[in-house]
């Protein structure tokens, strides 16, 4: 059983290409990967190998790129092993149906890991589409307001863009290693809370009969086998202690807040919007993720719209149980007749 007894704090900087800072970039395109006609082939072969097959009955050998197996190794090695974040760019848009987009994302997503569920809809790929304006009850998915840095539950995240929105939507990326050394540095005392963690708001997506919030502490930084994961989820740190009461120290509140702080400083965090026909793979364990609010275009047709996967690792990452726990074998559990909207939050 998870217990709240969590690894000692790190006390030497992270010796990992994935501890930059967005100054080590000079744009969007030094992590960037243009597509070219012998992958776009690799793709029309592998969706026509695949006929009429669901979502839930692909898996990696259902979708092989045999033609790009080098390209695809050097990708995947670039998140797991390298700086974490990755663009691919080209994917001709106008080539195919809403359909085969979706399914060619998948089938490609099988390369990076094994896809689960987003919310209690169950949905494997996650349309990342306003449905309603700025209501914090409703999924970040599925509305327009800011989000805040970030970490999701699954171990890579993939992100499609089919449609950018009218005005907004900047997506922003920082490592967490690379803020962790800065707070080494600066004020190691304020890391301790960070690896002993927080109880997180499950937004209502618990399990009928389960705890409304974690019942362990979710550590923002843990190690098993040398193998770091961070956990970041502020405002459900929020919620979970506004609304069941559950203590949070001076200190540990000032640990958050010193680690947002850093992490938003324009030294650490990438800014960069992406366009259409452009994809966005990450290292969900080490890299954080936000977006500015947006509004959405008059037109329907041309509001803002991502095709989201949650990937965990195939083989299984070294982690330590409480990351278990807020994991979960498959994502949040599907929930026949539930959305993912929590109507108890006030506004």
């Amino acid at each position: 059983m998870p217990t709240d007894d969590y690894p000692s704090t790190r006390t030497t900087p992270f010796d990992s290409p994935a501890a930059w800072k967005a100054a080590d970039f000079a744009g969007k395109d030094d992590i960037t990967v243009e597509l070219t006609p012998r992958h776009i082939d690799a793709f029309d072969a592998a969706l026509k190998r695949l006929n009429s097959r669901g979502l839930n009955d692909i898996r990696r050998n259902d979708f092989l790129l045999p033609d790009i197996a080098d390209d695809i190794r050097d990708w995947r090695g670039e998140i797991e092993d390298g700086r974490g974040v990755l663009i691919l760019r080209g994917f001709p848009l106008d080539r195919y149906s809403a359909d085969e987009i979706e399914r060619l994302w998948f089938g490609l997503g099988t390369h990076f890991g094994r896809a689960v569920s987003q919310s209690v809809l169950g949905d494997l790929v996650g349309h990342v589409v306003d449905v309603a304006g700025p209501d914090s009850r409703q999924r970040a998915y599925r509305n327009s307001r800011e989000l805040h840095l970030h970490t999701d539950r699954c171990d890579t995240v993939g992100m499609f863009c089919l449609q950018k929105a009218w005005k907004g939507g900047v997506s922003s990326y920082a490592s967490a290693l690379a803020v962790h050394d800065e707070m080494l540095r600066t004020c190691p005392e304020l890391l301790v809370p960070l690896w002993r963690g927080f109880h997180l708001h499950l937004f209502g997506e618990q399990q009928p009969g389960k705890p409304p919030y974690s019942p362990v502490r979710i550590p923002v930084f843990s190690a098993l086998d040398d193998v770091t994961t961070v956990i970041l989820l502020r405002g459900y740190v929020d919620m979970a202690a506004e609304e069941f009461d559950l203590p949070v120290s001076e200190l540990e509140w000032k640990a958050l807040d010193t680690f947002e702080e850093i992490a938003n400083r324009p030294e650490f965090r990438f800014d960069f919007t992406l366009e259409p026909g452009e994809a966005m793979i990450f290292n969900n364990c080490v890299i954080l993720h936000k977006r500015t609010g947006f509004e959405d275009h008059a037109d329907p047709d041309l509001k803002r719209h991502l095709m989201r996967l949650w990937l965990m690792d195939w083989d299984g990452r070294a982690t330590h149980d409480a990351v278990n726990v807020h994991k979960g074998p498959g994502g949040i559990p599907h929930q026949e007749g539930r959305v993912p909207y929590y109507a108890e939050r006030q506004q």
